[in-house]
């Protein structure tokens, strides 16, 4: 497939309190060529306490400061809505407005070739109700993977979807536990048991967490939903350096940015083995690190310090 047919989608970029980790992602996304043609909407959540003021205001000043995009729109959050209620209603808003939408958040560091990909995944497959979203990220397992490949559910780091797609979205934690439960899908949800999913989400309806990630990831994975995801990572991921207030430091997940963009073409509209078994093998071996990623899950309940 060539260039999109379509405009570059309009991308959002989720912002607390991280002046520097918003730069750089801001600044790799510049360094993709449909940056120039592409909308920007950049949301910055409020202050949650009264000594993350100056942080934040750090952020606000940085994104006033933004150029290289078709259109920068600032959206300074005067509450602290917390990243979950500021992910959904920001995807909401603009998804309905546009149809569909590449959602970043600050501590991303992205390809030059992210968008290319993005915006070919979300034209070749836009009228496929069974695929749910293209994501950037791939884990750094050992063996290689197809070019690109789907695995069922949907994921968070560097992501896109459709209007179509996100109608499917389930707020209610505890219908989509009862409905995992109901239907004996627990374990194929955890990653045949190599990953926390179902806790995760427990805990979501517990209110000991509030991710809207788990419960993105449950909506698709019970309508039998596929994402699509490179054969090498066009995304890397700086928040695992403890910045964050869920995280903790680790490399587990740290990747080389692949050096070219994925053909982006169609393939069987089925989850991917090879690359399913891959990513449990790979949880396996990193159940020491398994908690940086649910903390990046998790991360909603309290916003993050600069």
């Amino acid at each position: 497939m060539n260039t999109s047919s379509h405009r570059p989608t309009p991308v959002i970029v989720f912002a607390y309190a991280r002046r520097e980790h918003l730069k750089g992602a801001i600044e790799s996304l510049l360094a993709n060529p449909e940056a120039p043609a592409t909308h920007l909407h950049v949301y910055c959540d409020g202050p949650k306490r009264p000594e993350h003021r100056e942080a934040v205001d750090a952020v606000r000043r940085y994104v006033e400061t933004i150029r290289g995009f078709a259109s920068i729109r600032p959206v300074f959050r005067e509450q602290n809505l917390g990243l979950a209620k500021s992910v959904i209603a920001g995807v909401s808003e603009v998804v309905q407005a546009h149809g569909r939408v590449i959602v970043v958040e600050d501590d991303l560091l992205l390809s030059p070739h992210f968008l290319q990909y993005m915006n070919q995944g979300l034209d070749c497959y836009a009228h496929d109700e069974i695929v749910a979203s293209i994501h950037g990220y791939r884990y750094p397992t050992a063996a290689r993977l197809p070019e690109t490949f789907f695995i069922r559910g949907a994921d968070c780091w560097g992501w896109a979807t459709w209007s179509r797609a996100w109608a499917h979205f389930e707020p209610d934690g505890r219908k989509l536990l009862d409905e995992l439960h109901v239907r004996g899908l627990s374990d194929r949800f955890d990653f045949e048991g190599s990953f926390p999913y179902t806790g995760m989400l427990q805990d979501q309806v517990a209110g000991r967490n509030d991710s809207w990630a788990v419960r993105w990831y449950a909506s698709c994975f019970l309508k039998g939903m596929l994402t699509l995801y490179p054969g090498q990572s066009l995304v890397e991921n700086t928040g695992n350096d403890a910045s964050g207030t869920h995280c903790v430091a680790t490399d587990a997940f740290s990747q080389r940015l692949a050096p070219a963009p994925p053909r982006v073409a169609r393939t069987a509209l089925a989850g991917s083995a090879v690359a399913r078994r891959e990513f449990v093998r790979f949880f396996r071996r990193q159940r020491p690190s398994v908690a940086a990623r649910a903390g990046r899950f998790l991360k909603d309940l309290i916003p993050r310090a600069g």
